[in-house]
């Protein structure tokens, strides 16, 4: 009888024991990193709290996947490092698709598509935004960005300073301290159209975009060879691009389909 007792208990304890792995294994917490200082995309608001594009497509990515996430803040420079070093499990951050980040992170699809522009002082003497236009003028853009890169690579004649990011170009722009800064169009229309940035307008649309610099999009980075989250990714992308919720989305902060062409 006790040894009946004993075998029911050592039964009982397994089966608690692969119900409990099982359970947590359900409720392992997929880590989202993101930048929480690029509105309309990723911002965090005054109390603490993360909004924009960005984290609402992670969210319905999340949904999506039935699985739970939580975010992870990180600054612009370290973000990838942070991602090599298990900090979060994929990059949620406007981040372009580009050959140069391909040798360390891979990538999803891409997961919108905006073009890169510049924007200078409404009274400025500017009249567009070659190389030409802008030889000899200081032209600010936040480092380790592809928008940092054209510029660096296109507008040789010119001075190009780097910031950690957006904003702090933005505000050297509206007191003067810069001729010009480039950066996503739907960042610099979304600055324009705040009181802090009407000194400024919308300069021009660089062309061509070479995708060499630019890439096809944002796509979410995730760690070298995690091939199973970027198939899981890319079809929770297809899944909300066709069920109305990237629209819902899009629509909340958009006039246009920011996902751009299909191909």
């Amino acid at each position: 009888m006790r040894i009946l007792t004993r075998i029911a208990l050592a039964a009982s304890v397994a089966a608690f024991a692969m119900s409990f792995g099982a359970a947590n294994a359900q409720e392992k917490v997929l880590k989202l990193g993101t930048e929480g200082a690029y509105p309309p995309f990723n911002n965090l608001t005054a109390d603490g709290k993360l909004v924009g594009f960005d984290i609402d497509i992670g969210n319905a990515l999340c949904e999506e996947m039935k699985i739970k996430c939580e975010w992870v803040t990180q600054d612009w420079d370290g973000i990838i490092p942070a991602l090599q070093a298990g900090k979060f499990d994929a990059i949620i951050a406007s981040m372009s698709i580009t050959d140069e980040r391909k040798q360390k992170v891979d990538f999803t699809n891409k997961y919108y598509n905006t073009p890169s522009a510049l924007a200078a002082s409404k009274d400025t003497d500017l009249k567009g935004v070659t190389k030409e236009d802008l030889a000899g003028k200081t032209i600010g853009a936040a480092t380790s960005t592809t928008h940092f890169n054209y510029a660096e690579k296109t507008y040789t004649d010119s001075t190009v300073k780097g910031y950690p990011s957006s904003p702090e170009e933005q505000l050297d722009l509206a007191n003067g301290r810069l001729d010009a800064i480039q950066d996503d169009i739907v960042v610099l229309q979304q600055w324009l159209d705040t009181p802090d940035g009407a000194c400024c307008k919308i300069l021009g649309v660089p062309k061509p975009q070479p995708v060499e610099i630019f890439g096809p999009g944002a796509g979410i980075a995730v760690r070298k060879g995690d091939k199973e989250l970027t198939d899981k990714l890319n079809a929770a992308i297809q899944a909300i691009r066709a069920n109305g919720k990237y629209k819902q989305i899009n629509d909340k902060y958009f006039k246009f389909d920011v996902y751009g062409a299909e191909s």
